[in-house]
């Protein structure tokens, strides 16, 4: 998420060749579960300046909740912008929520159920982890994150030294795709793009949306996805078992092998972040806004529109890690 410059969605990924396959561990067990207020009571909401330069202001809990920005009861999760004020232009954005847990991973995978992601012009949702304290040292793995609901989603990792993914990865190889160094990249990632359009934005959500799971050790970083129509999806997965087993669930959309990356020294331990930010460097760049259709200028699209933000939520049933 702390991109100065577009990220590629181009790279098309390639059945996987038996490597993949072998940087997949076995079982992890339950370590934490996170269901309605937990993520109240073991997340904090950031207030933080938004980095990528996004028309919002992140707002804090008792903000969010009394805004009816953040809602948390049984097992549903409601994160959403506002959508009813007309901004001025020369004043803040628009108020929207950025949480992150306390707690920090290294060796787990993290598993997210979720039924409905933030939609339409301006919008770029994402769902990642990091040590946003000590970016890019600690590493970033970017699980979900896309624009103007531009589908496919975009996975992509960025670290803060040298760090690259094989070309095997991708179909097109857009250049600058396979070096996850954001201090010679632009800080453009390396990144693939999920085979199936219901990965991300409406077409995720008309789907009742589905699971991504990420699976993080210290020679590989996997990523899968299942919508939640899919008859495949894993039963561990889909029941919210004790223990799990990832090499039951066949190949990665996302597959990024220690080959030419030293994993374990260029990530640090790395808490779970949901945000919606609007505009920015990638979603209000004038060339990515028009060409997804979107009217106007992004900036003003959000200052006067707020009505447009009536689908820009996420809407979470859980997070579980297994460690």
């Amino acid at each position: 998420m702390f991109t100065s410059s577009m990220r590629s969605t181009s790279s098309v990924f390639l059945a996987l060749s038996a490597l993949a396959l072998e940087g997949l561990a076995a079982t992890y067990n339950i370590d934490t579960t996170y269901i309605g207020t937990d993520f109240l009571n073991s997340w904090t909401h950031e207030t933080l300046l938004d980095p990528t330069g996004g028309r919002v202001t992140y707002v804090d809990q008792a903000t969010a909740l009394a805004d009816n920005l953040t809602y948390a009861n049984g097992d549903t999760l409601i994160m959403r912008c506002d959508d009813t004020t007309v901004l001025s232009a020369d004043g803040p954005g628009r108020n929207s929520v950025r949480i992150k847990s306390n707690a920090q991973y290294t060796t787990h995978v993290t598993i997210f159920d979720i039924r409905h992601m933030p939609q339409g012009c301006a919008t770029w949702p994402a769902a990642w982890e990091t040590d946003d304290t000590d970016w890019p040292d600690a590493g970033e793995v970017d699980v979900i994150e896309g624009v103007n609901d531009q589908t496919p989603n975009t996975i992509s990792v960025h670290v803060g030294s040298t760090c690259s993914m094989p070309s095997s990865r991708d179909e097109s190889g857009t250049p600058g795709s396979n070096n996850c160094d954001v201090n010679t990249d632009g800080n453009s990632g390396c990144g693939v793009s999920n085979p199936t359009d219901n990965s991300y934005g409406p077409d995720f959500n008309s789907a009742g949306g589905g699971w991504y799971a990420m699976e993080r050790t210290s020679s590989v970083i996997n990523v899968w996805f299942w919508t939640r129509t899919n008859g495949g999806v894993p039963s561990d997965v889909s029941s919210a078992a004790s223990s799990i087993d990832t090499s039951n669930w066949g190949q990665p959309v996302g597959y990024f092998p220690n080959t030419d990356c030293d994993i374990g020294s260029v990530f640090g331990a790395n808490n779970i972040i949901f945000d919606l930010t609007l505009c920015g460097n990638w979603a209000g760049l004038s060339s990515v806004y028009s060409a997804a259709g979107c009217p106007g200028d992004c900036v003003d699209y959000v200052n006067n529109n707020p009505s447009a933000f009536s689908e820009a939520y996420w809407d979470v049933a859980s997070v579980i890690v297994y460690t």
